[in-house]
């Protein structure tokens, strides 16, 4: 059974940075993506961010060039740099790693920004 966890998250004043951090364990497969979306109070889950285990990657536009997405392959574990951080990121995170056809997630992690 893989498990997707997640940690990194807490408060953080708007400017400033997190890194968020997404291991994958229990496969011995090839994880073939990784990835983050965010939910945040009374909106949908939105994409953040993707990466391929070839280093693909992929933002959404409210993150792009703030965001960045990186991924350690042998350790199966996936990384996410959140620097100029706004209030409007403000959101419960979570990592998903995708193999054998399937999408696992994780619990989530709050990342909260205040102004």
């Amino acid at each position: 059974q893989v498990q997707v966890v997640e940690s990194g998250g807490g408060l953080v004043q708007a400017g400033g940075s997190l890194r968020l951090s997404c291991a994958a364990s229990g496969t011995a497969f090839v994880i073939n993506a990784m990835g983050w979306y965010r939910q945040a109070p009374g909106k949908q889950r939105e994409l953040v961010a993707t990466i391929t285990n070839s280093g693909s990657t992929n933002y959404a536009d409210s993150v792009r060039g703030r965001f960045t997405i990186a991924r350690d392959n042998a350790k199966n574990t996936m990384y996410l740099q959140m620097t100029s951080l706004k209030p409007e990121d403000t959101a419960a995170y979570y990592c998903y790693a995708f193999t054998l056809n399937r999408l696992y997630w994780g619990q989530g992690t709050q990342v909260t920004v205040s102004s």
